[in-house]
């Protein structure tokens, strides 16, 4: 770090005090602050990198754009000084005049980004986005859930479980598959999860009391059941009152083949199919829609339903 002496030496340059106050308001690139400062890109690069040399700044690669921040780790006394000096010896002309330009930088930055998005606008789930995945959506849906006890029927490997089980108080997996438990026992193990039980069970004759969840879930299990009413009838049964049931699943089709593929005992659901079920076992707020379909053949889309007991 620069003493104290040196610091002052380095701001004694008004050229250095303005790219240090406008640093302090926000972080730029290079040709940000030509921009601001109307000066050429070597005076303002060579100003640059003497305040870096000093550790008063700092800077990071953004593609081919260098951008440069305030140290914000000098010492007090060095910090304070350039504070003081920013303040009090950069005349009122430059102040109105950077501020200005920052301002309308800024604006350019905001607007730049606006027409990003307005060329976007309408294809957005349509086209690559990065870091937009289903994976980063669920994640972040998964801490909107309360501290439920959950209860995850057809859990397979325990994947959703383990990502509901960061928020959950519990969760309970249930599937038939003796492999299959011994899985997702083991990755749960592996990942350190405490609060997930995992039990070897049939959806339609759930191993489990009544009135024990607030929430359980069916993810593209029910197609499996030898009869998915009974299954409903069971998630209704171990749901305390108040508690939602969520049902996600293969909208009805006609790939024949899934049978034999997946082990598909039914070629998915109509929506009036799962509305119907769930308002005669006793589900109020009843919801079904289609939420996503597949853009190759055999064209699977999803369904999604909610009912609270």
């Amino acid at each position: 770090m620069p003493d104290l002496s040196e610091t002052l030496k380095l701001i004694a340059d008004s050229t250095r005090l303005r790219i240090l106050r406008l640093l302090r308001k926000q972080p730029l690139s290079v040709v940000e602050i030509q921009e601001i400062m109307e000066m050429g890109q070597s005076r303002i690069s060579s100003q640059l990198a003497l305040l870096k040399q000093a550790d008063l700044v700092l800077n990071r690669k953004e593609g081919k754009k260098s951008i440069y921040t305030i140290n914000t780790k000098i010492d007090s006394c060095s910090m304070d000084v350039i504070n003081i000096a920013c303040q009090n010896a950069v005349s009122k002309d430059y102040k109105l005049r950077d501020n200005h330009s920052l301002k309308r930088v800024l604006q350019t930055r905001k607007k730049r980004t606006a027409q990003y998005f307005n060329t976007l606008a309408g294809k957005l789930g349509k086209n690559y986005c990065p870091g937009r995945s289903w994976q980063a959506i669920a994640n972040l849906l998964v801490h909107c859930i309360p501290p439920w006890k959950v209860v995850d029927l057809g859990a397979g490997e325990s994947f959703i479980a383990q990502m509901i089980a960061q928020q959950a108080h519990s969760v309970t997996c249930i599937d038939n598959s003796q492999k299959m438990v011994e899985v997702g026992k083991a990755s749960v193990k592996k990942h350190g999860f405490d609060n997930i039980d995992y039990q070897l069970g049939d959806i339609e004759s759930l191993p489990l009391k009544e009135n024990c969840f607030d929430f359980a879930l069916f993810s593209q299990a029910l197609h499996h059941a030898e009869n998915p009413q009974l299954a409903l009838r069971e998630a209704y049964r171990v749901l305390i009152p108040g508690g939602k049931l969520l049902v996600v699943d293969l909208l009805q089709h006609s790939f024949f083949q899934a049978e034999e593929l997946y082990a598909d005992r039914w070629l998915g659901f109509s929506k009036q199919f799962i509305y119907e079920s769930m308002q005669k076992i006793g589900f109020r707020n009843v919801c079904v829609d289609s939420v996503a379909k597949e853009a190759m053949p055999p064209y699977f889309e999803t369904l999604l339903a909610s009912g609270i007991k």
